[in-house]
C-alpha cells in the first residue's frame, strides 16, 4: 500500500480568504429546504476541495443540530488510494465526523477510465444514501471545476443545455427509492478560498497525482485555461457564462415542462404518443428540448441521443408530417393516427433475466419489476421482450386477445415486458393476461429515466 502524498497547511499557503461559516450559510440557502436536523452525505476525497466542504458542512449540519457523514470512494485506480481513505478517517475521527469508506469492486475499464470511475463513484454515493435514507449528499465541486466542465462541454460540441455545466442542484433517481438531491453550493468559489478554509483549520489534505497527468481532457485544459486568462478567458468569466446559462436551463425547463402537458401523452407500458401539430408550434429550443426527454426516457438512456442527431430529426419532423418511421437512441419515432408514437425498438431492448419469486429489480432500464411470492410455474421463470412470436401466441391464448392487444398500439406491443416458463408466456402486466387467473402479482411498473436537464436548479448569482 503506497504512502499518500500529503499537503500540510504551511507547505501550499493560501493566498485568498477563507470561505466563511456566513457565506456557506448563504450558498446552501438556495439548495433548500433542509429538513429538521439534517443529515448530510459529503463525498470526501481527501482533497482540499471536498476536505474543506466537509469541515464547513459539519459547522452548517451541527448549528441546525443537525450532523453529516463524509463519504470516501476508494475506487482502486492507484496504488495508494488505500492509504488515502484510511487517512480521510483518521483526520476526521479527530473533528468528530463520521466516516465511511465505499470501494469500488468489479474489473476496471482500459479506457474512459475517469468517465467510468465518476460513474461508478456517483452510484456508491447515491445508493448508500438511499439505503441510509439520507435526502441530500454534497460534492466540493468549485469554480474552477466549473470552468473545465463548461470547456469540455464546449469542445464536444454541447448545446446550450450542456454548456451550462453543473447545477447547483440535481435530483438523482435511484431505484427503489425516492430521488436523492445532490447539491454542490461551492460553484462560484476559487479553490484558493477552500484551501484558506483548511490552513486556518490548520488541516492537511492530499494531492492527488493524477490531477496533473496530461493524459486527461480536463488537465491540458486547465494548462489551456491559464494560458487563455490573459486574453480573458477566467475561470471565474466561465463560471459565470455557465451561471447566465443555468438561468436559461431552467426558464427552457419550464417552457418544456408546459409544452410536454399539452402535447404528449405517456403511456404506462413505456411509449408516449405527441401531439405532432401543438408540438411543432413550439420555439425550436423548446420542441427539440421536449423532443430529447421524450427519447431519453422511452429509450432508457439518461442523457438521450447525441445533440446534432436529434436536431437533424427535430428539424425533419417540424419540416411536415413524417410518412415513415426513423430510429434513434433506442426508439422508434412514427406517424400514428396524427401523432408521433416513440416506443421503444425492439432490437435494443435487454435481453431476458431469471426472476426469482418474491424478487423486485429494475429491467430494460425501464420498468420495476416484481414476481408474486406464490408464483408458480415451470422450470425457470424469465422476463423479456413479447417479441412477435409472443403476441402471435397471445392471440391464441387470449379470449379477447384482439381486443386486449387493442390497447396498445402494434409497433409498441414487442417491446412490452413478458413473464416466460417452461409452458410459453406466463404473464404480460400491460395487457392484463395472467395465464392462471389463479396468479396475479406479476408486475412491471414503468420507471421514467430522469433526464438530468430536467428537476434542476441553476446556481445562485
Amino acid at each position: 500500500m503506497k504512502t499518500p502524498l500529503i499537503v500540510q497547511p504551511g507547505d501550499a499557503p493560501a493566498t485568498g480568504k477563507a470561505l466563511s461559516d456566513a457565506e456557506f450559510h448563504r450558498l446552501m440557502a438556495p439548495a433548500g429546504p433542509f429538513e429538521p436536523a439534517p443529515h448530510l452525505a459529503v463525498a470526501v476525497s481527501g482533497g482540499s476541495d471536498s476536505l474543506a466542504l466537509c469541515l464547513l458542512a459539519d459547522g452548517w449540519a451541527r448549528r441546525r443540530k443537525g450532523r453529516v457523514t463524509a463519504l470516501t470512494v476508494e475506487h482502486g485506480l492507484r496504488p495508494e488510494s488505500p492509504a488515502e481513505a484510511k487517512q480521510v478517517a483518521r483526520w476526521l475521527k479527530g473533528r468528530g465526523i463520521a466516516h465511511r469508506t465505499l470501494p469500488w469492486r468489479g474489473r476496471k475499464p482500459g479506457s474512459g477510465v475517469q468517465a467510468a470511475a465518476r460513474g461508478a463513484r456517483m452510484a456508491l454515493l447515491a445508493d448508500w444514501c438511499r439505503r441510509h435514507h439520507v435526502l441530500h449528499f454534497l460534492s466540493g465541486h468549485q469554480l474552477e471545476d466549473q470552468a473545465a466542465t463548461l470547456l469540455l462541454r464546449l469542445c464536444a460540441g454541447s448545446g446550450g443545455e450542456g454548456l451550462a455545466a453543473m447545477p447547483l442542484v440535481q435530483d438523482l433517481d435511484v431505484p427503489g427509492s425516492a430521488a436523492v438531491r445532490l447539491v454542490r453550493p461551492l460553484l462560484g468559489t476559487p479553490e484558493q478560498r477552500l484551501k484558506a478554509v483548511l490552513r486556518d483549520e490548520s488541516q492537511a489534505w492530499i494531492d492527488d497525482p493524477s490531477n496533473r497527468d496530461s493524459a486527461y481532457a480536463r488537465t491540458r485544459l486547465a494548462v489551456a485555461l491559464d494560458q487563455l486568462g490573459g486574453e480573458g478567458m477566467t475561470a471565474p468569466r466561465l463560471a459565470r457564462t455557465a451561471r447566465r446559462l443555468g438561468k436559461d436551463r431552467a426558464a427552457l425547463d419550464i417552457a418544456c415542462g408546459e409544452l410536454l402537458a399539452r402535447s404528449a401523452l405517456p403511456h404506462p407500458a413505456g411509449f408516449a404518443r405527441l401531439d405532432w401539430a401543438e408540438w411543432r408550434k413550439a420555439p425550436d429550443a423548446v420542441s427539440l428540448r421536449a423532443l430529447i426527454r421524450l427519447l431519453a426516457s422511452v429509450g432508457a438512456r439518461p442523457f438521450g441521443p447525441r445533440l446534432e442527431r436529434v436536431e437533424r430529426l427535430c428539424e425533419e419532423l417540424r419540416g411536415g408530417y413524417p410518412e415513415r418511421a426513423a430510429t434513434l437512441g433506442g426508439c422508434r419515432i412514427l406517424p400514428y393516427r396524427a401523432t408521433l408514437l416513440i416506443c421503444r425498438e425492439p432490437g435494443a431492448v435487454q435481453g431476458s433475466v431469471a426472476v426469482k419469486p418474491g424478487q423486485a429489480l429494475l429491467w430494460d432500464g425501464r420498468f420495476r419489476i416484481a414476481l408474486p411470492r406464490r408464483a408458480e410455474f415451470t422450470g425457470q421463470c424469465r422476463l423479456g421482450k413479447l417479441g412477435a412470436q409472443g403476441i402471435s401466441r397471445l392471440r391464441r391464448a387470449m379470449a379477447d386477445g384482439d381486443a386486449a392487444l387493442a390497447r396498445i398500439p402494434p409497433p409498441a406491443r414487442p417491446a412490452l415486458p413478458a413473464f416466460r416458463d417452461l409452458d410459453g408466456v406466463l404473464a404480460v402486466p400491460h395487457l392484463n393476461y395472467v395465464r392462471s387467473t389463479a396468479q396475479r402479482g406479476f408486475r412491471a411498473e414503468y420507471y421514467a429515466v430522469e433526464n438530468p436537464g430536467g428537476n434542476v436548479f441553476g446556481p445562485p448569482a
